[in-house]
């Protein structure tokens, strides 16, 4: 990575930090109260979460374990809140087992598709297909991520995840795509898919928890600068892979 990133990424901290900092020494006393509640209710989650990704990042523990830790944890965070009692417990075990049997099946699932889909000679139409089109690796890219992104408005990221995804993977290797930076660009997209009318999933989640005065349309209002945020992300990977890749090879090599 050249020099001259660090010293634009610097300027842009300090930039962001002096926005920052005006932008709250402007703020009156009801809006100081409302951060300082918004803080205090996200603050131990944040934490929480945090600790999980980590512990994994650094290499103490794998996927599955740091998910004990998350447990731990949150058993942690609700007797501090003196909100743990047993009825809660057996709810959060019940849920979690109804959650992990309902992507287990995905799994099985996805494996019964693939199998009969590779079977049939789908898997080989698409790769022909895809490589009669001669694209470019970005304009690859492009196709799969925009087929990504209209298959979010009515599916949820497990079947995206699990049946849709996996046949993209085998044209990476053709096209010398990173699967790690292809890996990390789904998972971005996603994210813009469930916040883009008009069957944005986190919308309708959010009218569900919502107070009955807001609206569909406030909520589809309020996510537009977070899309656009999101939207930006991608085009910053696209333009400079290196922003993705270099966080896991100072990792791990």
């Amino acid at each position: 990575m050249p020099e001259a990133f660090y010293t634009g990424f610097l300027v842009a901290s300090l930039f962001t930090l002096a926005l920052l900092a005006w932008y709250y020494w402007r703020m009156d006393a009801e809006q100081f109260e409302i951060l300082r509640m918004l803080v205090s209710s996200v603050m131990p989650l944040a934490t929480l979460t945090l600790v999980v990704l980590g512990v994994i990042l650094f290499g103490i523990t794998t996927a599955t374990e740091s998910a004990a830790v998350g447990a731990a944890g949150a058993f942690l965070m609700a007797w501090q809140a003196g909100t743990l009692d047993f009825k809660k417990t057996k709810e959060a075990v019940f849920l979690t087992l109804k959650t992990t049997s309902m992507v287990c099946w995905l799994f099985v699932g996805s494996a019964l598709f693939s199998a009969v889909f590779a079977l049939l000679g789908g898997q080989r139409i698409i790769e022909e297909w895809v490589l009669g089109m001669n694209l470019s690796p970005l304009q690859f890219l492009l196709l799969s991520q925009a087929i990504i992104f209209v298959l979010g408005w009515p599916l949820e990221w497990t079947e995206i995840i699990v049946i849709f995804v996996p046949i993209f993977l085998p044209l990476l290797a053709h096209f010398q795509i990173d699967p790690l930076l292809f890996g990390v660009l789904v998972f971005v997209n996603l994210q813009a898919a469930f916040l883009s009318p008009p069957v944005a999933m986190s919308a309708f989640y959010l009218k569900g928890v919502s107070p009955p005065h807001v609206t569909i349309n406030q909520i589809f209002a309020g996510m537009m600068p977070y899309m656009l945020i999101v939207i930006l992300c991608m085009v910053f990977m696209y333009i400079w892979p290196g922003l993705t890749l270099w966080l896991p090879q100072y990792l791990y090599g």
